[in-house]
């Protein structure tokens, strides 16, 4: 780490407004503060060679930095230095060095179970990190030459059990999101401290990214964003490491989506732009076309929507030598239908988006209960719109049964936000009871 302000401790030393010397002060008042009454002998010198990475602090010095930043003393013993640092609300930026510390920011998220939930980056943000993503070539891996030596025997068992481990159904997910974790966890150690070659650096930074994208959706779903968003991040920056662009891509999607989710279309725009123009298969480029009409529509943008709709189709279309990456291969004509009713209803289009809903509705895969629990929101919101109040209360009533039991906060949310528009309506048989449920699950 040639350039200081690289450095975690150096970030979060900026971050506060603090000089080197300010630092240094607070380091030995944290000294006199505590019970044994210590004394630092941290200088200046010190904490430029901490920051330059040339030296670690020792334990005592680790405990007094914890101290000045208010770190509990607990994420020491969770995360090696410099990981348990205070982290930024910017995105980690992409680059071999980043890697590792983009996993840490993720995992700190993810124990801290934070407040402010819907706390993401913002538009400025992610669209740097997509021009970024565009445009910096990913570097060349460096051999490591310390630790443990990671051969393809333990390498081919992580991907095995990885693929496993992302592939359940959602529903099983939430039962193993704790060895998803910890698998990410075995990863990134590997990655910081074993002795590997650059083509098996490059499969493990493909794992980390392919477990994060996944952990990552697991917090989306639970509606912590903020954890999401970092451990989208990882897997953005660890894909970009892998050369793996259609996965770097599909984590920009990722990205959009959440922010077309949480009412902030405007943002999903730039990111998926950019993964177009890098991006080749047909079935990724629809999901991506897909994805920008929403937020087209959302911004109530019709020509443009109908534009990308139009794309997205043709691309669903088109055959391929190659099969999808695995990010997208889900997509089908289903999703374009629903998909494209809830641009419609966006647009005001309501009899034409109920058509496309329910045409999608009966094309989807029994085994897809999340997307179905999702699509059913979309479809009561048609209905209220329709003013055929007891049809909505029956599917709203199905989609917040499904996403109980899958355990899939965000679509319990979804029918929670329908409570407005069947508030006009509590004359209608089931419609008090049903608010009342709403308000108390």
């Amino acid at each position: 780490m040639d350039d200081p302000i690289r450095h975690p401790l150096a970030y979060a030393r900026v971050l506060r407004g603090w000089s080197q010397s300010d630092l240094v002060a607070r380091l030995h008042r944290a000294a006199a503060m505590r019970p044994e009454g210590l004394r630092s002998g941290t200088d200046k010198a010190a904490v430029s060679k901490w920051e330059n990475g040339r030296k670690t602090p020792n334990t005592e010095s680790q405990l007094l930095i914890a101290d000045a930043f208010d770190v509990p003393i607990s994420d020491l013993e969770q995360y090696p230095w410099p990981h348990w640092l205070p982290g930024r609300d910017d995105p980690v930026p992409l680059g071999a060095a980043y890697t590792v510390q983009a996993i840490r920011d993720a995992q700190k998220a993810t124990m801290n179970r934070e407040r402010r939930t819907f706390l993401t980056y913002s538009s400025l943000a992610l669209a740097g990190l997509a021009s970024q993503w565009a445009a910096l070539e990913p570097d060349r891996l460096p051999t490591t030459l310390g630790g443990r030596r990671v051969d393809d025997e333990l390498v081919n068992w992580l991907e095995d059990t990885s693929t496993r481990l992302t592939s359940l159904p959602t529903e099983q997910r939430q039962h193993t999101i704790k060895l998803m974790d910890a698998h990410l966890t075995t990863v990134s150690d590997l990655l910081e401290g074993a002795y590997y070659s650059e083509a098996t650096g490059r499969r493990l930074h493909h794992l980390a990214a392919s477990l994060s994208s996944t952990c990552g959706w697991y917090r989306f779903d639970q509606g912590r964003h903020s954890a999401a968003g970092k451990l989208w991040n990882a897997a953005l920056t660890n894909a970009h490491t892998a050369r793996d662009r259609d996965l770097g891509a599909g984590v920009l999607a990722d990205f959009a989506y959440q922010s077309i989710w949480l009412g902030r279309p405007g943002a999903a725009v730039e990111p998926l732009s950019q993964a177009l123009i890098h991006t080749r298969h047909p079935t990724a480029r629809s999901l991506l076309h897909l994805r920008r009409a929403r937020a087209h529509a959302a911004l109530g943008a019709a020509a443009d929507c109908h534009r990308d709709l139009a794309a997205a189709e043709t691309a669903l279309l088109t055959d391929a030598s190659d099969p999808a990456p695995g990010w997208c291969r889900w997509m089908s004509t289903a999703d374009l239908a629903v998909d494209s009713g809830q641009c419609l209803l966006d647009l005001g289009r309501t009899d034409e988006a109920r058509a496309r809903i329910d045409e999608g509705l009966t094309l989807l895969p029994q085994a897809r209960d999340k997307t179905r629990g999702v699509f059913r929101t979309y479809e009561a919101r048609s209905l209220l719109q329709a003013r055929e109040v007891e049809q909505a209360l029956v599917v709203s009533t199905e989609s917040l049964d499904l996403a109980i039991r899958i355990g899939a906060d965000r679509c319990v949310t979804l029918v929670r936000e329908l409570t407005p528009a069947f508030k006009p309506y509590q004359e209608v048989d089931g419609v008090p009871e049903f608010l009342e449920r709403l308000r108390t699950v």
